[in-house]
């Protein structure tokens, strides 16, 4: 738990019954469809990226390296936001995965 992001051990602390059903929605739509765990990690991480959401891109980009996903498939999933996101979504995403590899 010490390897979480304080904020979400923040929040895993005060509402620990919200997490709990946020995990089982996440368990459930992961059932839904084909989709194995490695797409499922990359299309998280391309709604983070689109989302500008620096803690959701670096949560993601941190377990996709831990599942085998590699840095160059990171880069490229940022890269692939461009069209769609735009140019300062995906160059910020590219220094938040940046980051998380400098970390490992």
């Amino acid at each position: 738990m010490a390897d979480l992001p304080r904020p979400f051990r923040r929040f895993l602390k005060r509402f620990p019954e919200v997490e709990k059903a946020h995990m089982d929605l996440s368990l459930t739509v992961n059932r839904q469809g084909p989709l194995g765990e490695r797409d499922r990690r990359l299309v998280r991480l391309g709604i983070a990226i689109g989302q500008q959401s620096r803690g959701a891109v670096k949560s993601h980009a941190r377990r996709a390296l831990d599942e085998g996903i590699t840095a160059d498939e990171l880069r490229h999933a940022a890269l692939l936001a461009l069209p769609t996101a735009g140019f300062p979504a995906m160059v910020a995403a590219l220094e938040w995965i940046e980051e998380v590899l400098e970390e490992a």
